[in-house]
């Protein structure tokens, strides 16, 4: 399917920093390059709202990468990490991205979800069906969920281009490397 992209579209682009990040690590043992998803995301549209999701440690270390990703333009909600009685640790953003997704949908024409998660399937639908609006997905290929891939409207493989979308441990990277990429999280 072809989709529209020009000048005038309105977008909104929401993501889910831990699935990029946890994706990025064990498919490619490197580290996300937000920076550059954001501006591919974007193109030459008129962005009026990013926001990242993430989740909290008790350490605090993510403080640099919220900064890092505030200077980008891009809004960070964070959640604190809940640990159970039973040791058993839980942190997600769906239904937060999800209702963030829906509430801006009005006053957009196409909505970036920067996630492989099938979960968002129901939100693609219903963006599509009752928001009207165009609705692309942009994630790592290989653990995308197909559905996610049928159901948007548009699909852009990181994977197709890791060089342009990673940041590898290195000389040249490992400084840059500690204010784009979020500390480990062992949530997901």
């Amino acid at each position: 399917m072809s989709i529209i992209k020009h000048k005038g579209q309105r977008i909104a682009v929401f993501i889910d920093t831990q699935n990029l990040y946890h994706c990025a690590k064990n498919l490619y043992q490197a580290r996300v390059n937000f920076a550059a998803i954001l501006k591919d995301a974007v193109g030459d549209r008129i962005l009026v709202r990013a926001i990242a999701y993430m989740v909290t440690t008790e350490s605090g270390d993510e403080k640099n990468f919220i900064e890092s990703l505030g200077k980008m333009g891009i809004e960070v909600k964070t959640k604190d990490l809940q640990i159970f009685a039973g040791g058993a640790k839980k942190a997600d953003w769906d239904v937060g991205l999800a209702v963030d997704a829906i509430t801006i949908a009005s006053k957009v024409d196409a909505v970036v979800v920067a996630s492989g998660d099938g979960d968002f399937v129901p939100l693609v639908e219903y963006l599509q069906i009752n928001s009207g609006v165009q609705v692309e997905v942009i994630a790592f290929g290989k653990s995308t969920s197909a559905r996610l891939k049928e159901a948007a409207d548009d699909f852009i493989d990181l994977g197709e281009n890791p060089r342009k979308y990673l940041l590898r441990s290195g000389s040249n990277n490992r400084r840059r490397l500690k204010t784009i990429a979020p500390p480990p999280s062992s949530t997901i």
